[in-house]
């Protein structure tokens, strides 16, 4: 049979049809493909510290770090983060391991996160979690011994972005420690006691430190509260000398193990316990066996083994008892001392506790990990930018430092700036520089000139680096960020400040001064106040039409009294008795030099009232708090339509006078209808066996049959009902119980009590958490007729009042009504629009090695007022003084670099209204 030819194009047709043929047919025709690569697996994550522990047979119980996982495992949340704009938390967590675009193990923090939900509004960190699995969170400290500047006596939480570093290459952020910052956990588990062996460590910054008490990481008191020699056993970091030290200047890793910090065996000095002043990282570690022994040991933790600077006994050890047997109470705390001695300064990255005593090799392996894991310094950083004035100018220098590892290649730096800003590169018109190439560890800076906008405002200065790795462990284009809060604002000058004489401790002043060449209309502004340990409260409104004169000043003296609490239908409750705008009684601040039949002027300005008194009834008491549960806290929570509050002091409450409960949007007035007892914080005086109904306390003046106590913390913590109340002490009758304990209990452990509290009607509207203040308000003063809705801290002037609030001459453009701490706490002047402080003071007392000093009551204004490094700046509270005492002042007038230790003077001759004077 004849066949015509095929023709190309139809051979290559009829070859891809028996192609398709011979796959579909299958068995011996079928055609086999060419197998497919794998994907590339993602990286496994190296072991962390706690895993290499383990394998050691001494298990971590506590773990804490903002930068890493600390197990190979774990993929929970690091530390959670709450902004202060709304009060919104979020969990920070660790990188997943992934294969692209680059293989990355993972394991680091989540700053990316970070970054995004506190995109330009200041961020705290709220916990710490404990990622060993026993729960040993660390949370906001609560009062001890000394008190924390937050409300309530809390210390203060830590700006979430203060301290940004690199780890492996990868931004991450450290806990950075001001005076009066800390944490803690009082009710943890599974952490050593009495003389149960234990290893600490923590990685820290190597530059930031103090003379104060004490950043210490580790085992102490379950109460915040100095219990005894040997009841405390932390790494330390600082120069405080009060009690020991290496040799040098410091600063030195130390011990601390309660009333004392130890470099060695003798109380004062060892010498090979060196300074350490050239690690920008530093490893420290305490290991404390049972049996008479403990090492202190320190390393650099980007580089090189550890030093063992001292192993061997307790101190003192062979002369007496004191810190052999340890005495070791078994809750964990971050940046204080034992007693919440909470002078220190510092940066956390990450701390362990483990249960038993590790060895020599498992530490050095631990250390090995710390190094390999890269700790280095931030990529991108901007220099400090001071307050702006319309159309000023500043240089802002932008430092890129290159800790990627391998060569950065085109690295451009840029800075951007508030809508109506300008900057550009320092004498050209340029908006950013490059540089060809970076090695690795080498740093490269540009100098930016900022010019700010012709209108107040405040904002963001956004540095930014761009550059390429052709190799290393991260290829391809990168980049970093790095922010910094600017204002630009008129120049009027919080100028001094008196806060008491020796005869008057009410005898206060607020003195603006316009140091600028143009008159400035401050109608409108407003100066507030944050005592330490209270909420912030307003001192005055300036009135509309104000305008300040070059070169002049506006006086703002303390009233002879004020509000205590709001009047009129308006105020921040439910309808009530208490606001009803027909009640002629309001409760004020004071009554001294009160008597019926006096005028009195109530509030200022438009808002001026004047009325009659008709009866003088009592003034409000300083507020107590809600209680803080202490050892088993940090805190409570009584939920709304309660109608009855623990407080920490039932004294001045009576039945039929108002109680105010919070501050600010969840103040609440109500009417008291009980007065009970006050909560109890104690202890045991003996030993309790399981099954004893009854225990001996070392008080029991507040305690009522039918009260739940808590006893004991951690594991070990139990409530019990109270049947019977005797007497204190280790002799006495003690407490009976309504049911046999549970468990054992060692003389010295904790006992609370919250007490029966006060009552009231209506009941609340919204939830009340320990440390909120709970102030009985006194009978106040009844008036001829009712006045119209006034805020709490609204003057009442009195002419008649001679002996309280601000006296002498000039006499006040304003009085303000709400006191003036004298020991420490804020004063901030903000615009008409409430958004932008002008200027701010934030004071206290001399940083020293004391525990109570330096403490900074609002870190947010402390940062934009000074540098906080080191034992931090504030300006140091003038002291009473005979005649007109002392005060605060700016010397020259409306000298203002931004530093408040460096600003403010303390004057013997106070000048309200007129030039200072040194």
């Amino acid at each position: 049979m004849f066949r015509p030819p095929i023709g190309r194009g139809r051979l290559g047709t009829l070859a891809a049809r028996t192609a398709t043929a011979l796959a579909l047919i299958g068995g011996a025709l079928a055609v086999t493909p060419q197998a497919q690569a794998a994907p590339p697996a993602a990286p496994d994550r190296p072991q962390g510290p706690c895993d290499i522990y383990a394998a050691g047979g001494t298990p971590c119980v506590a773990a804490h770090s903002t930068t890493r996982a600390l197990y190979s495992s774990y993929n929970g949340p690091l530390y959670q983060v709450m902004r202060t704009s709304d009060n919104a938390t979020r969990d920070i967590g660790v990188v997943r391991s992934a294969a692209h675009p680059s293989p990355d193990s993972g394991g680091y923090a989540d700053a990316a996160a970070q970054d995004a939900f506190c995109d330009h509004v200041v961020c705290v960190i709220t916990k710490i979690y404990d990622q060993s699995g026993t729960g040993n969170d660390l949370y906001q400290a609560p009062p001890g011994t000394f008190r924390g500047p937050a409300v309530g006596g809390y210390d203060t939480l830590a700006i979430a972005d203060m301290a940004p570093i690199t780890i492996g290459g990868h931004k991450a952020y450290g806990v950075y420690i001001m005076p009066g910052m800390g944490y803690r956990n009082n009710n943890a588990t599974g952490l050593a006691k009495g003389d149960e062996p234990e290893g600490i460590y923590y990685v820290i910054d190597g530059t930031h430190y103090d003379s104060g008490c004490c950043f210490d990481y580790g085992n102490s008191s379950t109460n915040s509260r100095a219990v005894g020699t040997g009841t405390m056993e932390t790494t330390y970091f600082g120069t405080a000398t009060a009690w020991g030290s290496g040799s040098g200047p410091g600063p030195w890793i130390m011990a601390d193990m309660e009333a004392g910090l130890f470099s060695g065996y003798n109380a004062k000095q060892n010498p090979a316990d060196p300074t350490v002043d050239s690690w920008r990282f530093v490893t420290a570690v305490v290991d404390g066996g049972g049996g008479n022994q403990w090492d202190l040991r320190g390393g650099n933790a980007q580089d090189g083994p550890l030093t063992t600077f001292y192993s061997g006994i307790r101190p003192g050890s062979l002369t007496n008892s004191s810190y052999y047997p340890m005495h070791k109470k078994g809750a964990v705390l971050l940046g204080t001392g034992g007693d919440n001695g909470n002078g220190s300064s510092g940066t956390f990255y990450e701390g362990v506790m483990t249960k038993s005593y590790p060895s020599e090799a498992t530490t050095d392996a631990v250390q090995a990990n710390i190094v390999a894991a890269k700790y280095d310094v931030t990529r991108l950083s901007l220099s400090r930018a001071t307050t702006f004035t319309p159309r000023s100018a500043q240089d802002v220098t932008e430092t890129f430092t290159n800790t990627t590892g391998s060569a950065a290649v085109g690295v451009k730096l840029s800075l951007s700036a508030p809508g109506g800003w300008t900057a550009s590169v320092k004498d050209t018109r340029d908006k950013s520089a490059t540089f060809p190439s970076v090695a690795p560890g080498e740093s490269v800076s540009a100098t930016f000139t900022v010019t700010s906008a012709d209108r107040t405002d405040a904002g963001y200065l956004t540095g930014r680096a761009e550059w390429t790795n052709p190799s290393g462990p991260v290829k391809g284009r990168q980049s970093a960020e790095s922010a910094q809060a600017v204002r630009n604002v008129l120049p009027i000058k919080i100028n001094e400040v008196r806060f008491r004489t020796s005869a008057n401790s009410t005898d206060q002043f607020v003195e603006l001064y316009n140091p600028s060449a143009d008159e400035v209309d401050i109608s409108g502004w407003t100066l507030t106040t944050t005592p330490s340990g209270s909420p912030g409260t307003t001192l005055a409104k300036i009135p509309a039409g104000t305008r300040l004169a070059s070169g002049a000043y506006y006086l703002l003296g303390l009233a002879g009294s004020g509000l205590a609490a709001p009047t009129g239908p308006t105020g921040p409750t439910d309808a009530t008795d208490a606001t009803d705008a027909t009640d002629a009684t309001v409760n004020v601040r004071s009554t001294t030099g009160f008597a019926a039949g006096q005028q009195i002027d109530i509030d200022t300005g438009r808002e001026r009232e004047t009325r009659t008194i008709q009866s003088v009834g009592t003034a409000a008491s300083p507020a107590t708090t809600l209680f803080v549960p202490v050892s088993t806290g940090p805190w409570i929570t009584v939920p709304a339509h309660s109608t009855n509050v623990p407080v920490t002091n039932a004294t001045g409450f009576t039945v039929g006078d108002r109680i105010g409960i919070d501050s600010g949007d969840d103040y609440e007035l109500a009417t008291v209808t009980a007065v009970g007892k006050a909560a109890t914080q104690t202890t045991l005086s003996a030993d309790a066996a399981a099954g004893a109904t009854n225990i001996k306390v070392a008080a029991d003046a507040n305690m009522t049959v039918g009260d739940t106590l808590t006893v004991d913390t951690g594991e070990n913590k139990e409530t019990v009902t109270v049947a019977n109340v005797g007497t204190t002490g280790a002799g006495g009758t003690g407490v009976d119980l309504t049911a046999p304990l549970r468990l054992a209990h060692a003389s010295g452990v904790d006992v609370s009590d919250p007490g029966t509290g006060i009552s009231f009607s209506p009941p609340t509207r919204h939830p009340h958490t320990s440390g909120v203040p709970v102030q009985a308000l006194g009978g106040g003063l009844t008036l001829d007729k009712p006045v119209k809705a006034h805020p709490i801290g609204a003057a009442v002037v009195n002419p008649l009042v001679t002996t309280a609030g601000y006296q002498g001459t000039p006499a006040p453009d304003q009085w303000f009504g709400s006191a003036l701490s004298t020991s420490a706490g804020s004063i901030a002047l903000l615009d008409e629009r409430g958004g932008v402080v002008v200027d701010a003071v934030v004071y206290g007392s001399q940083q020293s090695s004391s525990s109570g000093n330096g403490t900074i009551a609002t870190p947010e204004l402390a940062v934009m007022e000074a540098d906080q490094g080191k034992g931090g700046c504030i300006a140091v509270v003038a002291g009473a003084a005979a005649g007109a005492g002392r005060s605060n002042a700016r010397w020259p007038d409306g000298t203002d670099a931004d530093s408040l230790c460096h600003d403010f003077v303390t004057t013997t001759v106070p000048t309200p209204g007129g030039p200072n004077t040194k």
